[in-house]
């Protein structure tokens, strides 16, 4: 079956860890700056825990995030 532009969007991307070669799974994920910790859920390989942070993440809320902490 060949695959069409549209059908490939609306195919959810599974997310793989390169050293485990196993599917990433939601998780709870703590991070902490300074004295301060937060928690998101995150993509996080099952078997060695590597967790992906989007670009997104780190750019935008997480980068606030510091600004703010370090401005007290």
């Amino acid at each position: 079956m060949a695959w069409n532009d549209k059908e490939m969007e609306e195919q959810p991307r599974q997310m793989i860890c390169r050293r485990c070669n196993v599917p990433m799974e939601k998780a709870k994920t703590g991070f902490s700056y300074l004295t301060f910790t937060f928690h998101t859920e995150l993509l996080r390989c099952p078997v060695c825990r590597q967790v992906f942070v989007p670009e997104e993440l780190v750019k935008g809320r997480m980068s606030r995030v510091e600004a703010e902490l370090e401005d007290k």
